[in-house]
């Protein structure tokens, strides 16, 4: 995967959403045209202003990112939203295009560590990209670009519950050298009770050339601090006037900050990237019983190397990638389980777990594109990646307490494997035809199959007794087909994944599941004079394809639709623009009713969302803006659930207001 350097040229729309973009070493140029990829330009981004990037990415067909309390956040991109044991890893996240976490170590709520907020552009691919970039990519892929100011800005802004939020940025040569630094940070008190967060995001970057080489060296840093809030519960109680504003786990919290460092090198057919990462993250688990707090860190590194190569009417990219981690994770209840006896007899408090393992991953690739007539294309992409752990067990093998002691009522609801070293290798390909009709008119089939390595937690972490977990990667083929014109673009594809991994009813990580998914996304962009308009609509439909008891006494039986996985997602914005000093965009964004777990059993009606924003450039140097978000003060639940007997649901924020100014110097 090259990294993804310089936006060059795009065909941006008036919701600045890019359909078709050339950005230098992305996944546009690998996908050759062959595949969905969208892209939230910088500009729009400036003007969205999200508080979350769901705010953003909602823009995006077949995307849901979920907010959860403050920045956390669960991602569908053309499936479920995945939840528990295999949620995590479903999707990469990336930086200049090198993922921002190892291989095997993800966090679902990665997308709080990269400065989206200033960011050059936000690219995103729906469909597995395993064979372009690697495991992990099985549904789909977000990549963040970096920014790279040019002058001098700054913007401050203020809104409801306290949000406070502070931009600048400056970007300036020196000789032959080119240095940028982007810094924000934002604070609130938080609508819910003891949800306030506070948040900073630094981003440099150091351009220059020498001895032939273009060399673009970046250093990026995230800090979150965070009051967490726990579910609400009960049938609807989001619409609770009492309910909606309150947190039943006032004592939750989240510590987390991310450090990368990253050098790309490109001359001629060549391309380099060198990369540094580390973070380290603390949070209490109130959605356990005994709220045991974990901490899990990560330092890990890598070499992605590639060279273009042609000859005759074919033309490509090969190369290689490996990189190694040294991870840990710490699980220590501090107090006493409350509750049924049986809780507190299996869920002492102590140390439940206490690991460290080291993986490496070593990966080679290429990309064949052939012309095979005019405006005909036959493409091909392979790669294959070999991902090894090496587990070190630092506290007590088996089922017991922290003194060794057993656990009554069978035992206690963690066990620690012994030590020990597990390896993935695995083949990702795609095959693909594009056909230009001319008239900004193309088409394309493409067949493409993805992959996701088991993750550290779901090896090492385990429960009720299981020993060992003995689980494979989860593999998914998809088949899609589409077609792009100058405003518009529709695309189907039909999907299916095997080894899907979950918990069984005996609390075992297994990976038994099977799922599969059909849908079709449309966009189309339009405009009359000073109106523009813009539509991002997707109908899918998500199902289990086994059945099984699992956890919390659901069973799926096969053809159940899958959980958390609304048939229709829409997002329409009208944009008013009648000179270049000012605009208003109204943007109506719609999540489809859906069922809230596995059996089918619960359900959530979905909602309809409604949010303005408008801005006003007083000169060349003062712009001011503003945003109303959920401007019909609509009741709705960011996320729905229904376990252990109830529903639950994170409620969404009432109507509220954002004013503030920009200014460029």
């Amino acid at each position: 995967m090259a990294a993804a350097l310089l936006l060059a040229s795009a065909a941006v729309a008036s919701d600045g959403v890019i359909e078709e973009v050339v950005v230098t070493g992305s996944i546009e140029e690998r996908l050759g045209g062959a595949g969905s990829v969208s892209v939230i330009d910088g500009e729009a981004l400036a003007e969205i202003r999200p508080n979350h990037l769901h705010e953003a990415l909602v823009r995006i067909p077949g995307v849901w990112v979920v907010r959860g309390s403050g920045q956390e956040h669960l991602t569908a991109i053309r499936s479920a939203v995945h939840t528990g044991a295999g949620a995590c890893g479903e999707f990469l996240y990336l930086e200049d295009g090198l993922p921002i976490r190892p291989a095997g170590f993800c966090n679902v709520n990665n997308l709080f560590e990269v400065n989206a907020e200033q960011a050059a552009a936000v690219e995103v691919w729906r469909g597995p990209s395993s064979a372009l970039l690697g495991g992990n990519a099985l549904h789909g892929a977000v990549n963040v670009v970096s920014p790279s100011p040019r002058g001098a800005q700054l913007s401050l802004e203020g809104g409801a519950y306290g949000y406070y939020q502070a931009r600048g940025a400056l970007g300036t040569h020196l000789g032959g050298h080119y240095l940028g630094v982007s810094l924000n940070g934002s604070q609130t008190g938080g609508y819910r009770e003891d949800t306030g967060y506070g948040q900073q995001k630094l981003s440099l970057a150091h351009e220059f050339a020498v001895g032939g080489w273009r060399v673009r060296n970046t250093l990026s840093a995230s800090n979150l601090n965070q009051e967490t809030g726990g579910y609400v519960r009960g049938f609807r109680a989001y619409k609770d006037a009492d309910l909606r504003d309150s947190n039943p786990n006032p004592e939750a919290y989240r510590d987390a900050w991310s450090l990368r460092a990253a050098s790309h090198w490109r001359r001629d057919d060549w391309r380099l990237s060198a990369y540094l990462r580390r973070s380290r993250m603390v949070f209490l688990q109130h959605f356990l019983p005994g709220q045991p707090t974990e901490t899990n860190e990560q330092t890990s590194g890598g070499l992605f190397v590639s060279r273009g190569f042609g000859f005759g009417a074919a033309s490509g990219r090969a190369g290689g990638q490996v990189e190694a981690m040294q991870g840990s994770l710490l699980e220590v209840q501090r107090q006493p389980t409350v509750g049924s006896a049986f809780l507190m007899e299996t869920r002492p408090a102590g140390r439940h777990y206490d690991y460290g393992v080291d993986s490496v991953m070593a990966a080679g690739f290429y990309d064949l594109s052939w012309s095979l007539a005019a405006g005909a294309r036959l493409l091909h992409s392979l790669r294959v990646e070999r991902l090894s752990y090496d587990y070190n067990n630092r506290h007590l093998d088996g089922n017991s307490r922290d003194d060794g002691s057993a656990c009554g009522f069978g035992g206690c609801l963690y066990t620690r494997p012994a030590s020990r070293q597990d390896d993935f290798t695995e083949v990702s390909g795609r095959l693909g035809f594009t056909q230009d009709f001319g008239g900004a008119r193309s088409g394309y089939l493409t067949v493409g199959t993805g992959f996701r390595p088991p993750q550290a937690t779901e090896l090492y972490r385990l429960q009720s007794g299981q020993t060992a977990a003995d689980l494979k990667s989860e593999r998914l083929l998809s088949i899609e087909a589409g077609l792009k014109g100058g405003a518009w673009s529709v695309s189907a594809f039909s999907e299916r994944t095997r080894n899907f991994i979950f918990r069984d009813a005996d609390g075992f990580n297994v990976s038994d599941g099977k799922t599969k998914s059909l849908g079709v996304e449309l966009t189309a962009d339009w405009r009359l004079g000073a109106h523009a308009f813009s539509l991002a609509t997707t109908y899918a439909v998500h199902k289990y394809d086994f059945s099984r008891a699992v956890g919390r006494g659901e069973v799926i039986e096969d053809g159940n639709m899958m959980d958390s996985a609304p048939r229709w997602l829409t997002s329409a914005r009208w944009r008013f623009q009648p000179s270049e000093s000012w605009y208003s965009e109204v943007e109506v964004n719609q999540v489809g009713k859906h069922y809230v777990n596995a059996a089918n059993t619960a359900k959530y009606r979905g909602h309809v969302v409604v949010n303005w924003r408008a801005g006003l450039k007083l000169n060349e140097q003062v712009d001011l803006f503003a945003r109303v978000i959920n401007v019909l003060n609509e009741r709705y639940a960011d996320r729905a659930d229904f376990a252990f007997g109830s529903y639950r649901y994170f409620p969404a924020m009432p109507i509220q207001g954002y004013v503030g100014l920009s200014l460029k110097f």
